[in-house]
């Protein structure tokens, strides 16, 4: 007895309308999703795999031509609906769960409305019926203290618990196909294993399917029964997951699988002098409250924290989102006011006004984790790296700053060919690399990167790695290396500090930190980065 699948997608194509002409994000895609089965689609930014999930319940963006090929769905072509008819599908049969979903829930509506018109658009409930499924979804979905919070806006939950929200959004009419587009990217690690178990624990309860859409094979490993792997627009490689990750056969599956920058170890160096150190700093927000916000009190998000970073190595500083590791990072830059002593080659700088510390930041450079919003989009290449140029070297010569620009990009493994771009004609980790060559060009004694690998494709995430050891190595650089991911973390710190609820919990030499992790927390991060890219571990 043969058994229909509950998706099937044959020949699918898809091409986008643009300035520069037709692009063709998907060729002739061949997909099968069989029913109570979790299927992983993996691939690089661009590769088209959010193209081609987007194409199921018909959510193309306006530039897309209609697609060619079939999209079958309980045996029905969704390709050649009415938008009436598919209207009826989406958030019924077929329901999506989007990467942010700070983008994808109303700011202005309580998530208790944006469930119930989920479910009242789709099911003849009263009111009160439809509030009490709203509040069994938050319980299904883990949301703490579901009843309570259904009058509550999308800002007042964290990431996590706003991605649970969504979950509960997707669940609202039992749908049959789940469309997890990178639902854990933007989440700390320990949220993402949260997250992860419980879709899978749903799914082992409802039966429904899942096509779950990421980069990280870890995560595919975790949660998927079968893997398709899409590279330019086409299927390289199907198979159960544990034959794709374990005995890759296309070359491009093999190079996701050994893309695994957990496996190296930190640049050894022999200078230890001390390049920039804090001592007991803090940095306090105001809580305003009343009509007028008037301040009554202030919350402590770095509490007394000390560290030091030395010459030639790299100082990793992890924890999730809220331990105050981003903020003591802008403390250090003096982009956020604190409390105690910051020094930098020896000289005190945390009283220094603007100024006098203007001199002093060619030498301590930042690179943060959105490289979208970091550069001007206005500008080109050229311009955003030859500001800083401008700005601490105005005396430089217009030949020599050319000059100084093509090395950087050099340095970072891109092309000059790429100087007259703007940022959005760049890929992620080409943005990320023109910001680091920003940082380069001008020579600088520390360079503090924030998160600068979370948004990046594995693959793009090891090169970045890679040429970050590589300078390290070249170039003697100094880095502060702010993070959640405990395998990046490793691959290039020397020396770690643990952040939790803005204080220091842990601290030492990596090979102790990960070798004999003391503290809980510490263990948690460990075990849930790890646990979660073990694909490279189990294939080596």
């Amino acid at each position: 007895m043969t058994f229909q699948p509950l998706l099937s997608i044959k020949g699918l194509s898809v091409r986008f309308s643009t300035p520069k002409g037709i692009i063709h994000a998907v060729r002739g895609i061949d997909l099968v999703i069989q029913r109570k089965e979790i299927l992983g689609l993996v691939g690089a930014s661009g590769s088209g795999k959010t193209v081609t999930a987007m194409s199921i319940p018909g959510l193309l963006p306006n530039n897309a031509l209609p697609p060619d090929g079939f999209v079958e769905f309980n045996g029905k072509n969704l390709l050649t609906l009415s938008d009436a008819e598919m209207r009826n599908i989406r958030g019924d049969r077929i329901s999506t769960i989007f990467q942010d979903p700070a983008n994808s829930l109303n700011p202005l509506h309580t998530i208790g409305e944006q469930v119930a018109e989920i479910i009242m658009r789709h099911r003849p409930l009263g009111r009160k019926e439809t509030m009490q499924r709203v509040a069994e979804l938050f319980d299904i979905a883990g949301l703490p203290e579901a009843k309570s919070r259904l009058g509550d806006y999308p800002h007042t939950f964290s990431g996590g618990q706003r991605q649970r929200v969504m979950i509960a959004m997707a669940l609202a009419n039992d749908p049959e196909l789940l469309i997890a587009d990178e639902p854990t990217t933007a989440l700390d690690v320990t949220i993402q294993v949260q997250i992860l178990d419980l879709l899978k624990d749903i799914q082992s309860r409802t039966q429904m399917s899942i096509l779950f859409i990421t980069h990280d094979l870890g995560i595919v490993d975790r949660i998927a029964d079968r893997v398709a792997v899409i590279k330019a627009g086409k299927i390289v490689e199907t198979g159960a997951t544990g034959d794709i990750l374990r005995n890759p056969k296309h070359y491009y599956t093999k190079n996701l699988v050994l893309a695994d920058y957990g496996k190296m170890s930190p640049i050894f160096t022999s200078d230890t002098s001390v390049v920039m150190a804090c001592e007991n700093l803090s940095v306090d927000f105001p809580v305003n409250k009343g009509f007028f916000k008037r301040t009554a009190g202030y919350t402590s998000a770095v509490k007394d924290v000390s560290i030091v970073i030395r010459s030639g190595q790299t100082v990793g500083i992890v924890g999730e989102s809220g331990s105050g590791k981003t903020t003591l990072g802008m403390a250090l830059l003096k982009l956020r006011k604190s409390k105690g002593n910051v020094y930098f080659i020896g000289s005190a700088i945390n009283d220094l006004n603007s100024k006098y510390f203007r001199q002093m930041r060619r030498d301590i450079q930042p690179v943060f984790q959105d490289s979208s919003g970091a550069l001007n989009p206005s500008m080109t290449v050229e311009e955003i790296i030859c500001e800083g140029l401008q700005i601490h070297y105005p005396e430089t010569q217009r030949d020599k700053r050319h000059d100084i620009i093509v090395t950087a990009l050099r340095d970072v493994g891109l092309s000059m060919q790429i100087l007259d771009r703007l940022p959005h004609e760049l890929s992620g980790g080409q943005r990320q690399r023109v910001a680091l060559a920003r940082a380069l060009a001008l020579k600088p004694k520390l360079i503090v990167l924030d998160e600068p690998t979370s948004s990046l494709d594995r693959l793009v995430q090891a090169q970045l790695v890679e040429l970050l050891r590589n300078l390290q190595k070249t170039h003697g650089m100094v880095y502060l290396f702010i993070s959640h991911d405990m395998k990046i973390v490793r691959a290039l710190s020397h020396y770690i500090y643990v952040m939790r609820q803005g204080q220091i919990v842990e601290h030492g030499p990596a090979k102790e930190i990960f070798g004999n992790p003391k503290n809980p927390y510490t263990q948690a991060l460990i075990n849930a980065t790890l646990g979660t890219s073990a694909a490279t571990d189990k294939c080596a």
